[in-house]
């Protein structure tokens, strides 16, 4: 019985040993074949070949914590913050611009905290969440108030980042900083500094104009005409003036004194039409305007009216004799509307006049201020209306000055309808050629925010 015994658990552990060597060589194959054979060769002993492939993926991964280490010494020197999260927002790495940013002190890379906890910013958190979902990266803007205990950042104040992001593998998202203060700040001394200036300016040119048209009514002529071209120059810079000076407040508070109810939107159109009758019957012009059912749109009556006067008057300024300027109201989905008026319908409004429309590379600056875009355009206007882009003398200079604008009519439009939280686009009609300016809406019940350019 013993003999046998001692013969069965030899058995069993020669059994035991030929199938661990079995699982053994099958996993050495495994690995062999993972082994390229043009750089081993396959008449290499097989532990050779193991040995060889071992050192091949050590000497790979080397050169990846190299590559990983160079790109680290790189963002740390970089001008812009950076840091990245994982798929939890755990903070995972940030360059040491971002922490002086997001004052970011009581954090290390080995530890694991969630990034709200780290930095308190929903903006950030809320772009973060956005890139990983879409997948797309995205961009952000806004003014980051640092954590109240933090003594140096209260001292330092509130500051105005940007944020760019990008989705990255396994739910990791990477996002780069630009700190924006310098330029809000020379942005903010440079309207003070305009507005400042128009105030002053305001003054003096009222009192030209008084003693111009005091002066028109008892000269004749031709000193009577000089007097006229004066009056027309006069009443031009205090519109540009009083279009400054509303262009700077529109963009210090977008939605200041805006009054939101629901207008009627051909009602609004047709009366803004028939203020501008007379300079349209100059030239002749007709206003074709449909609509498939009556729209209503949520905004406030004199600012959305000073949108239409406009852009009704770049209409007919470039418009030839005879043309017709086409409007178009319809419902869309609100695709390009903001985060609280996803998924909901928008008003989209399409204005296209029968003119020579936007030099191709003046349509990314139409909504810049004071930008006069192509003088070809304007030579276009003048031989579409038989006229000589240099007038010889007398009356002709007068129209042609009038018939120039001051540059902020567009930048103004843009403005107004960012305050009603929509959107407004520029560009030419691909059948007629003549400029095509496209406003989103909303209707009267939809949550909308402004937001600025």
């Amino acid at each position: 019985m013993a003999l046998a015994a001692f013969f069965l658990g030899l058995a069993l552990g020669l059994g035991f040993w030929l199938m661990q060597q079995l699982w053994r060589s099958q996993q050495l194959q495994r690995l062999l074949a993972m082994l390229p054979e043009d750089d081993v060769g396959s008449s290499f002993p097989q532990m050779a070949r193991l040995r060889r492939g071992i050192a091949r993926v050590n000497q790979q991964m080397l050169q990846l914590e190299t590559q990983l280490q160079t790109w680290e010494q790189i963002l740390q020197v970089a001008p812009a913050g950076y840091l990245q999260v994982d798929e939890e927002n755990q903070l995972l790495w940030c360059n040491e611009q971002a922490r002086q940013l997001l004052s970011i002190h009581n954090w290390e890379p080995e530890q694991s905290r969630l990034l709200l906890k780290v930095v308190r910013s929903y903006e950030l958190d809320q772009l973060i969440e956005q890139t990983r979902q879409r997948q797309q990266p995205s961009e952000c803007e806004w003014v980051f108030h640092p954590a109240i205990a933090d003594g140096e950042a209260l001292r330092r104040g509130a500051l105005t980042l940007r944020g760019y992001s990008w989705p990255l593998r396994a739910g990791q998202v990477g996002v780069f900083l630009e700190n924006r203060q310098d330029f809000v700040a020379l942005s903010q001394a440079r309207n003070r500094w305009v507005s400042d200036l128009a105030h002053e300016l305001r003054t003096p040119l009222t009192s030209i104009r008084l003693v111009a048209e005091t002066l028109q009514g008892r000269l004749q002529p031709p000193l009577s005409t000089w007097v006229e071209r004066m009056l027309v120059e006069t009443n031009r810079l205090i519109k540009l003036v009083q279009d400054w000076l509303d262009l700077i407040q529109m963009e210090a508070d977008p939605s200041k004194n805006l009054k939101r109810k629901p207008l009627e939107l051909q009602a609004l159109i047709q009366s803004v039409w028939q203020s501008l009758e007379p300079l349209a019957k100059q030239k002749q012009l007709s206003l074709a305007y449909s609509e498939p059912e009556k729209l209503l749109v949520e905004a406030d009556e004199s600012g959305l009216y000073r949108v239409f006067l406009n852009l009704f008057d770049n209409s007919i300024r470039y418009s030839p004799h005879q043309g017709t300027i086409q409007v178009s109201a319809s419902l869309s989905p609100a695709n390009v509307a903001p985060t609280e008026a996803a998924g909901r319908e928008q008003v989209q409004i399409d204005i296209i006049d029968s003119g020579p429309g936007f030099p191709e590379a003046d349509l990314p600056y139409v909504f810049d201020r004071l930008y006069r875009g192509d003088p070809s355009r304007a030579r276009g206007v003048w031989a579409t209306n038989g006229l000589s882009p240099q007038p010889a003398s007398g009356n002709s200079q007068i129209l042609s000055s009038s018939s120039t604008g001051s540059g902020l009519g567009l930048a103004i439009v843009l403005q107004i309808v960012l305050a009603h939280g929509g959107t407004v686009t520029a560009r030419n009609h691909p059948q007629t050629g003549g400029a095509w300016l496209q406003i989103h809406l909303f209707p009267p019940g939809t949550r909308i925010a402004s937001h600025s350019a």
